[in-house]
């Protein structure tokens, strides 16, 4: 059974990464993106999704697999057949047509692995769709926005329209992990600690 444990970083950058060993990191500039409990859910599901999925693992075996093929740039070079730029357009063609596809492959097999393992846990799965909208609408002001295909992450676009295509599974998902008792301990326990209200404050 895999564990994580869960850090809290008073930094105003809205981000959240995980690392192997299965330490979360959240920084508190993410927290009035997310909003409340099922849009932070959201967002520590996708993260625990990426050790879930074995994706730093992957990443090393790609590296291990196009080593070869960046030698071959390498000799080049010194052959004379590129005029000493065969190293560096190699990598920007590794970058742009291997390995930043790959990431965002594997960001949305986070996002759909999150977003089911939040259901299953009785939150909200539509708060995730509502947390990558506040989170375009961040970007957007925040003067962030990056075409898609130089990302490593896919566009906030389509990530709301892929969470969207899923929120059927997810409601599915939902439903088989019988909720109802969990909700209902849930809201006995917001009334006995004063409410929603205290709770909201965390994401101001």
């Amino acid at each position: 059974m895999s564990k994580h444990r869960f850090c809290a970083d008073y930094l105003i950058e809205a981000n959240a990464f995980v690392i192997p060993g299965g330490k979360v990191f959240v920084y508190s500039g993410i927290l009035p993106i997310a909003k409340n409990d099922d849009g932070l859910a959201a967002i520590l599901g996708h993260e625990i999704s990426h050790n879930l999925a074995q994706h730093a693992a992957e990443n090393m075996s790609r590296y291990v697999l196009l080593e070869p093929v960046r030698w071959v740039f390498i000799f080049l070079d010194y052959a004379g057949y590129t005029g000493g730029l065969g190293r560096f357009i190699g990598d920007i063609l590794m970058d742009l047509g291997m390995m930043r596809p790959a990431s965002r492959r594997q960001e949305s097999e986070a996002d759909y692995i999150g977003l089911l393992m939040m259901a299953k846990s009785c939150y909200d799965p539509n708060e995730a769709v509502k947390v990558w909208e506040r989170m375009e609408k961040f970007q957007r002001a925040a003067g962030n926005s990056i075409p898609q295909w130089l990302s490593t992450h896919p566009s906030d676009s389509t990530r709301i329209d892929a969470m969207t295509k899923w929120l059927p599974s997810a409601e599915e998902a939902r439903s088989e992990s019988e909720c109802g008792v969990t909700l209902g301990y849930s809201k006995e326990f917001q009334a006995a600690t004063g409410g929603p209200d205290i709770w909201s404050a965390l994401f101001r």
